[in-house]
């Protein structure tokens, strides 16, 4: 019974995976596929609505009531407390790390959590834009790309908004055609190298493409990681890919990227940003941290 679930889980991780790869509009090299994600939906307007806060939102916690404003957004961004009891998650399969890709909370909770992979950009302004708006963000990082310069996450990670370092692999591949010594290495090597720069092992993996097997959650689990983390939501240039239905839902994770204009055609990590704050806002959403969450 368990291999039965199990096979059709990783049948639908991979669907999900061709269709919301983070590529489409942003070209990325590391996550292309060959395949376009499903249909993109129209980018939000200049004039739109803010979110409206429920019991203990809070805008730009100590960024100052304009920050918003400097950044691009007519309201200020509308944060969810952390919840008095997390949710209650499906258990993980013995000796397995558990899998997640949405938060089930209750269809009137109406919270999203902001993910960035892999750390191929390492932009200075997006730096300051996160510390003026206090942006909880989880990064998943692959050290090919971001050990250049690893002390831009550590600034991210340490500048109020409780934001966290995470296993993106060593070198990105797509660990569904390695054998499990293979996968294992690239886990375990990402763990021991964050380990050594940050000072702790993280808890939570995210494999590249969103393409995993038994293999993967195995070795996850002998790694130290407890938690892999996919996504149901990907932000391209201008607006959002959706794994199902036509905007955002409640407890959705977030996928985006450290991605520059070389690879936005044009576009900077900040104007991203921007437009995936400004659809937040209009889609009525507030902005959780994901590990209040798991």
């Amino acid at each position: 019974m368990y291999a039965r679930r199990l096979v059709t889980g990783t049948l639908a991780a991979g669907a999900l995976a061709l269709s919301l790869t983070g590529c489409g509009n942003s070209v990325d090299p590391i996550e292309r596929l060959g395949r376009k994600a499903t249909q993109e939906q129209p980018g939000p307007s200049a004039s739109g609505t803010a979110a409206q806060g429920g019991p203990g939102a809070s805008p730009s916690a100590g960024a100052g009531d304009q920050a918003y404003r400097k950044w691009g957004l007519t309201a200020p961004v509308q944060y969810a407390p952390k919840p008095a009891q997390k949710p209650a998650l499906p258990p993980a399969a013995p000796g397995r790390a558990q899998v997640v890709d949405r938060i089930p909370v209750p269809a009137t909770e109406k919270v999203v959590f902001l993910t960035f992979d892999d750390g191929a950009e390492k932009d200075p302004e997006f730096l300051k834009m996160a510390a003026d708006l206090k942006l909880p963000i989880s990064m998943y990082l692959t050290d090919s790309v971001a050990s250049s310069d690893y002390g831009h996450f550590e600034k991210l990670r340490d500048n109020g908004s409780g934001s966290t370092i995470n296993n993106h692999t060593l070198t990105h591949p797509n660990l569904r055609t390695l054998p499990f010594a293979a996968q294992k290495k690239e886990i375990c090597g990402q763990q021991e190298r964050l380990e050594k720069r940050f000072g702790t092992r993280p808890a939570r993996f995210r494999p590249p493409f969103g393409n995993y097997n038994d293999d993967t959650l195995k070795a996850a689990a002998e790694c130290g990681i407890t938690q892999v983390v996919l996504w149901r939501a990907s932000m391209q240039i201008n607006n959002f890919q959706y794994a199902e239905g036509s905007g955002l839902k409640p407890g959705d994770i977030v996928l985006a990227h450290f991605r520059g204009p070389s690879e936005l055609k044009g576009a900077t990590e900040v104007q991203m940003t921007t437009r995936m704050l400004q659809s937040i806002q209009e889609q009525g959403f507030r902005i959780g941290r994901l590990e209040d969450y798991l």
